[in-house]
């Protein structure tokens, strides 16, 4: 089981801090630090300094990393033109020597499109300037460095595209596609996924969505093994219950909820979780770390929990 650090800056979190736990999650063995997409806080939270640029931060922690991955969990299609997108992460993989990873969605918080100017259409144009994109993005990647990209689409359209620059990682970086939608969301991950994300979610949500992603796949007459699936999680880990209780006070949930719907507890109880998952047939957690500063977290996690694991 891979563990990822996943983290929401929109909800306060400086370049700096976001630096400093990315250097520490890579020093302490983690697979990868990911973070949200987003321009807005959410919740009871000041959310100061306010939000930091997605792709500007990666492109920064990529030259301040050497071994993590690195990557979105995800990336609103709503926010940028696939063209573009895909210039900026084939950059910042060659910046990171090939560690990126790109997860994307269709977007789905409205207040932060009216607080930014950002266009905001139906959950059916979402989806299918979702879908664009992916072809768009792909298409980009795998065009031959002496032949052009043409794509017409309803809402996008290339002519003749260079289709430059190349990332460094044959085939583009892995793409993460992710949610609880039951028909179309299945249906893309089995076309351009290479791993399927189910956030917040009970284990037997996680279940029924991985038989609809295996069930596209089949459809789509894809192997479903070729598809890595993950879920994230809240992480609240503490060497006993008054820490488990501190930690979640912290962040403004309750520890008791936080057992039943996150990672959470002390260290036997997360590695409980932990193979829970596994047993369904999780291969990796994105472990969602919401007190940014709070370094003594993992340091626990990766003493007392990913140590021990297989």
């Amino acid at each position: 089981m891979d563990l990822r650090v996943f983290v929401e800056p929109q909800q306060g979190a400086s370049y700096g801090q976001q630096l400093a736990l990315a250097q520490l999650a890579e020093g302490l063995g983690f697979d990868g630090f990911f973070r949200s997409d987003h321009y807005l806080k959410m919740g009871d939270v000041s959310g100061l300094p306010g939000p930091t640029d997605t792709w500007v931060t990666l492109g920064a922690l990529a030259r301040e990393t050497t071994t993590i991955r690195l990557g979105t969990l995800v990336c609103s299609a709503t926010f940028r033109l696939p063209g573009p997108l895909a210039v900026a992460v084939a950059q910042v993989d060659e910046m990171s020597g090939g560690r990126v990873e790109l997860g994307i969605g269709a977007g789905w918080f409205d207040d932060e499109h009216v607080a930014y100017g950002i266009p905001f259409p139906t959950l059916k144009e979402r989806f299918d300037r979702l879908e664009e994109q992916l072809a768009i993005i792909t298409g980009l990647w795998h065009t031959p460095d002496d032949a052009q990209f043409t794509f017409e689409g309803d809402h996008y359209g290339l002519v003749g595209s260079p289709a430059l620059p190349k990332p460094v990682q044959a085939g583009g970086p892995p793409i993460i596609i992710g949610g609880h939608g039951p028909r179309r969301t299945p249906e893309l991950a089995a076309l351009y996924a290479d791993e399927f994300n189910l956030p917040f979610a009970p284990v037997e949500t996680f279940t029924r969505q991985r038989d609809r992603v295996r069930a596209a796949c089949e459809r789509a007459e894809r192997d479903p093994s070729s598809v890595r699936f993950s879920a994230a999680l809240v992480l609240c880990c503490g060497r006993n219950d008054a820490e488990v209780e501190l930690r979640a006070g912290n962040i403004g949930r309750a520890a008791d909820e936080l057992r039943q719907n996150g990672a959470a507890g002390t260290p036997s109880e997360v590695l409980d979780t932990i193979a829970t998952y596994a047993e369904a047939g999780c291969e990796r957690l994105y472990l969602q770390v919401l007190d940014i500063d709070d370094h003594d977290h993992l340091r626990l996690v990766a003493d007392q929990v990913m140590k021990l694991l297989p």
